[in-house]
């Protein structure tokens, strides 16, 4: 698997990919209804650095990294990452995540922070805790989901040192 920064003709693609994940409202705390093009000046922004894990020429997966803080706390850095359904089960998101541990190190962060991860969505917090982050914090009833109601959201934290 070939992770890369994502380059303009890689728009299409990680639409594909985040687009279903946004419009099921389950996972991000973002507007299920938001259009296309706000959705990839959201995935893309300047403030941002975004990858494409690719296999075989196929774009399964999208990851952004950036800082989560300005000043006094932009030691730290937050990312998303979304995979495609072909992905499950394929590595795709633990490989993802292993890239942005190393490439946040490469750019000096100090640590990682995951601002907001949906309780509900057991299989990403697995994943976050088997590559040592850790619950710092629960926001009580934070996420209204779609099927669910009012679900807690997590705080992760790991340190890159």
């Amino acid at each position: 698997m070939l992770i890369r920064r994502a380059k303009a003709e890689d728009a299409a693609a990680i639409w594909s990919i985040i687009g279903p994940t946004i419009r099921a409202g389950e996972t991000y705390a973002l507007d299920s209804a938001m259009s296309e093009a706000d959705a990839l000046a959201y995935w893309l922004g300047a403030e941002r650095e975004t990858f494409v894990a690719e296999d075989d020429g196929e774009i399964l997966g999208t990851y952004y990294l950036r800082p989560n803080q300005s000043g006094g706390g932009s030691h730290v850095c937050n990312c998303g990452y979304m995979t495609s359904a072909a992905a499950a089960g394929r590595g795709v998101a633990r490989a993802m995540c292993d890239h942005s541990i190393e490439r946040a190190r490469t750019r000096g962060f100090r640590a990682m922070q995951f601002n907001f991860v949906v309780s509900t969505n057991e299989r990403a917090v697995r994943l976050w805790q088997s590559l040592g982050f850790a619950v710092v914090g629960r926001l009580p009833l934070a996420f209204r989901h779609p099927a669910l109601g009012y679900v807690d959201a997590l705080v992760m934290f790991r340190n890159l040192g």
